[in-house]
């Protein structure tokens, strides 16, 4: 049986899991829910991109992201910095719904599957 490493642990949850070379980060909220939705995505993958990082990973290595928005209307935006983001020939594969989200002021939330380097 392989270890399970847990990082940043919480009662309710870890923001970092990896287990055989696979990377699992909590879902990702922006700090700034007090802005709009592009701002709140940088934001939120600023923060993907440090945890990824303590991990031992980076956005090259993502696998997999599920990305929960809270209004549709604000997919082309959202998406527009998500493009920018990703490097080129490195998309993961990708999901969006659109969802409630833990509090209302919050527009978008992320989670990533990643491989380590």
């Amino acid at each position: 049986m392989s270890d399970i490493k847990r990082m940043e642990i919480g009662t309710r949850m870890s923001k970092i899991v990896i287990n055989n070379g696979v990377v699992y980060l909590a879902g990702q909220v922006a700090d700034n829910a007090d802005e709009g939705i592009k701002e709140q995505t940088q934001n939120m993958l600023a923060k993907v991109e440090a945890l990824l990082a303590e991990a031992g990973s980076d956005i090259e290595h993502i696998l997999s992201a599920t990305l929960y928005i809270r209004d549709m209307k604000d997919f082309a935006q959202m998406n527009e910095v998500w493009d920018a983001w990703v490097p080129e020939g490195h998309a993961p594969a990708r999901a969006c719904v659109e969802a409630r989200l833990a509090r209302p002021e919050l527009l978008v939330e992320v989670s990533i599957v990643a491989a380590q380097k």
